[in-house]
């Protein structure tokens, strides 16, 4: 039913503030309320982009309907405004079932953000209702605005490891030996610390191309049978925010080389990769480019 439902159609009416109920335990939502098409936008469209609203179309003349209705109000009272109930008389709105183009009542549609999300026909146990409200706010949770005056959790403070903030300081004052003394000292003994492995590997980055000249990647241009030469020259790239130029080189470098010269150079491309998210775009392209240069 969900996916062929059109309630654009009720959205014309006129539509008053929603009723005046007992308001919820979370943020003064009603946690029921009874829907005709004149307030179905407002009960039922705009207060689904705040939380789900489960739609019960039924009749006073049929004992299922209200045996279910029953159970539904239950359960609304006990969310405490996470959902709103909104009883719809199909007998007396003829157009709301309709437009959800019920087939047998009760029918129970649950609508978030405007939208018909999931629906059933028929009678429930309480163990069913409950597993699929649940996991009709499983599916919305994090996607609607939450009830009015609801505030957000206040995030618990990120307690700082001093041993990374003692590596940080040592990074900030220019010691990288130090800096990498102390992610090594996390990575002994804590091994699957991936935070540290990634930093280690910057450090020693940083302590590197301290030592490359400032001419590299000239000196590189003018001898490309220089690997060292072009070795520096890549990092000096690296360091200048060019990792695209800096992997070229060398994979440039491994097609015209052999043996140690090879190794050095894919070795050095290597350690360039491991800068990155494995998942990057750029260092997948250049894998795919070493392979070719090596096969």
């Amino acid at each position: 039913m969900a996916g062929a439902v059109d309630l654009s159609v009720l959205k014309d009416r006129p539509a008053p503030a929603p009723a005046a109920e007992p308001a919820g335990e979370a943020g003064g939502l009603a946690p029921i309320v009874d829907v005709t098409a004149a307030t179905f936008e407002a009960e039922v469209l705009q207060r689904s982009t705040q939380v789900p609203v489960i739609v019960d179309l039924g009749s006073a003349r049929s004992p299922q309907s209200q045996s279910l209705t029953r159970q539904l109000g239950q359960m609304a009272v006990e969310a405490g405004g996470a959902w709103v109930l909104a009883r719809v008389d199909v007998d007396s709105n003829p157009q709301i079932a309709q437009a959800f183009g019920v087939q047998a009542i009760p029918t129970v549609v649950a609508v978030a953000a405007g939208q018909p999300l999931a629906d059933f026909q028929g009678t429930q146990s309480d163990e069913q209702l409950r597993q699929w409200l649940q996991a009709v706010e499983q599916a919305t949770a994090g996607k609607l605005t939450g009830p009015p005056g609801a505030t957000a959790a206040e995030p618990e403070p990120e307690i700082e490891d001093p041993r990374i903030v003692a590596a940080e300081e040592a990074i900030d004052e220019g010691d990288f030996d130090k800096a990498a003394a102390a992610y090594e000292a996390i990575i002994d003994a804590e091994p699957k610390n991936t935070d540290a492995v990634a930093a280690l590997r910057q450090v020693k980055f940083l302590a590197r191309v301290q030592n490359v000249a400032p001419d590299a990647i000239e000196t590189a241009d003018a001898d490309p049978t220089n690997i060292q030469a072009r070795i520096e020259a890549a990092d000096a790239e690296m360091a200048g925010q060019e990792p695209e130029q800096a992997f070229a080189r060398l994979i440039d470098g491994i097609k015209i080389s052999a043996g140690d010269d090879r190794t050095a150079l894919r070795t050095r491309l290597l350690e360039l990769f491991e800068l990155f998210d494995p998942a990057d775009p750029l260092v997948v392209s250049a894998r795919r480019k070493l392979a070719s240069a090596l096969y």
